[in-house]
């Protein structure tokens, strides 16, 4: 058996590929021992002033509007445990177990950056619950993001108090009963500890890092359906030159292009500027105007890709870095910082820059599929689809719908991820007695985006499973370099749809295809001039 990779965390440089590989349990993790070091410094600083009786809040204050109740230093650590199982008050679908793990994940890594003043036994504890696969039970609503996740984090918290529900082995379980098999007690927490477990982002980070992992292969497969979207139409191939592009230089557009460009490139199906004078001359016919079958210019859907798939390329990217700076941050509130002899009280639990990336990409997501959505119904329209069956059917029309039926699913959704762009970071309500005056919404914003990223999945695979019916018609064997590898490749899995299946089971093959396996993860061995098209 395989030993699993490891990430080191250090509070510094976690990256979204790596919370998802820890989330799905593809790898373990390690902490790093300067980083430990910073940790040690810190509890010892915060340890040295509670016993100079200051006052601090959360460690012997109160939370929220009653910061001014001054707690008793023998009831400091019942404190901890009374925020936890307060706010422990989610409803709702629970998150997903790998989510859940990537939620821990992050929330380990932030304290192991050394300004949360927690005992080192509980970064381990939280290490051992990681590597054994325990993801905490965390139901999907209730935080409003601004004084971090608190009742996500509550949740997350309880499990490590020995209370509440676990997923092990898959099985939702009590988490007493799975730490008493594996032969380990719960938590006693601390001073501070509470507070430093729920004062932050994680719940919201861990939900942008999946959304914009999903949002990564989205693009990827946008790209493939603008190549084969081109190819089908015998498309010119002015829209995609790179002189056009470095004339209006936005990094995206610059990028989407020459993608596919390289992926079409050699292609038999695709009209040359050069060529093209000839072409229409020759169809030519007496009279003051003539009519020819070839398209001077392209419809905005097949013309205008890179353009529009421009932003949606910078969004994901600008997301990205959002996510993990904000997975590297020291987020709770107070923050220790021993080395300037300093206790600071601010906001770094607020989520409002997690919130307005994943409204961005909810807003540029929906594009890419406005832009999927019109490039399918060009297929299935007769009016529209320059030759093609009508709605791909390959039987008896009438008598056989093809993609007919198919092709609501495409659309209802795309209304419904419409929908879905509405921001949610602008709707901030006063709440916890108008303590919580100015709120993120962070993490309703990134749960939105995770469920449009899974719409948008269906609309991207309805589109691929037409691109290859229609290429059963027509142009298959006069595809580009990269296009051709890429149809052999699915058409491996692929059978014409004629009415004698479900639909439905045909997308969810191809779905799962798609986009839970590596296949376009990296576009660039699909033109390499070696030939080799390598996974």
């Amino acid at each position: 058996m395989t030993q699993r990779q490891s990430v080191v965390l250090n509070g510094h440089d976690l990256t979204v590929e790596e919370i998802i590989a820890v989330g799905v349990g593809d790898f373990k993790v390690e902490l790093d021992e300067q980083a430990l070091e910073r940790c040690r410094a810190s509890r010892t600083f915060l340890e040295e002033a509670v016993a100079a009786k200051h006052i601090i809040y959360g460690v012997n204050t109160s939370f929220g509007p009653m910061c001014n109740k001054i707690i008793d230093d023998n009831q400091i650590e019942a404190l901890q445990v009374n925020l936890i199982r307060s706010h422990a008050a989610g409803l709702g679908d629970p998150l997903k177990p790998y989510i859940a793990q990537a939620v821990m994940l992050i929330r380990l890594n932030t304290l192991v950056k050394g300004y949360s003043g927690v005992r080192l036994q509980l970064l381990e504890f939280m290490q051992w619950m990681i590597n054994n696969g325990i993801a905490p039970y965390i139901p999907e609503c209730g935080s409003v993001g601004a004084s971090g996740d608190l009742i996500h984090l509550a949740h997350l918290s309880l499990a490590i108090i020995g209370e509440g529900n676990v997923y092990y082995r898959d099985q939702l379980r009590p988490v007493a009963e799975v730490f008493a098999e594996l032969g380990r007690e719960p938590m006693r927490l601390s001073f501070k500890e509470g507070i430093a477990l729920m004062n932050g982002t994680s719940a919201m980070t861990a939900l942008a890092a999946f959304a914009i992992y999903g949002a990564k292969k989205l693009l990827r497969v946008s790209y493939v359906t603008g190549a084969f979207g081109i190819e089908l139409f015998g498309g010119i191939d002015d829209a995609f030159d790179e002189d056009l592009h470095w004339v209006k230089p936005h990094p995206g557009q610059l990028a989407t292009a020459e993608t596919i460009r390289n992926l079409y490139r050699g292609s038999g199906n695709i009209t040359l500027r050069e060529e093209m004078h000839d072409l229409i001359r020759d169809q030519h016919q007496e009279g003051l105007v003539f009519e020819t079958s070839i398209n001077v210019q392209d419809v905005y859907s097949i013309r205008c890709t890179p353009q529009v798939l421009a932003p949606v390329t910078e969004m994901i990217e600008a997301a990205t870095r959002t996510v993990e700076v904000e997975a590297n941050s020291s987020n709770d509130n107070p923050i220790i910082i021993p080395d300037k002899n300093k206790i600071i009280h601010g906001g770094n639990f607020h989520g409002q820059s997690i919130g307005f990336a994943m409204d961005a990409l909810c807003v540029s997501l929906s594009t890419l599929c406005n832009l999927s959505e019109r490039r399918l119904n060009k297929l299935l329209d007769k009016n529209l689809n320059e030759g093609l069956p009508e709605h791909l059917i390959p039987g008896t029309l009438g008598l056989t719908m093809g993609f007919m039926g198919a092709q609501y699913l495409a659309t209802s959704t795309t209304a419904e991820n419409r929908q879905l762009a509405n921001p949610v970071s602008t709707n901030s309500i006063s709440c916890n007695a108008s303590n919580q005056d100015v709120v993120s919404m962070g993490t309703v914003a990134a749960r939105k985006a995770f469920k449009l990223v899974s719409n948008a999945k269906h609309i991207l695979t309805m589109e691929v499973l037409a691109d290859l019916q229609a290429l059963s018609f027509r142009n298959a064997d006069r595809l580009g370099l990269g296009t051709s590898r890429i149809y052999a490749l699915l058409k491996e899995d692929f059978q014409v749809y004629d009415n004698s299946r479900v639909f439905h089971d045909d997308l969810v093959k191809l779905r799962k295809i798609l986009f839970s396996s590596q296949l376009f993860d990296n576009l660039t061995c699909y033109w390499q001039a070696d030939g080799q098209a390598e996974q």
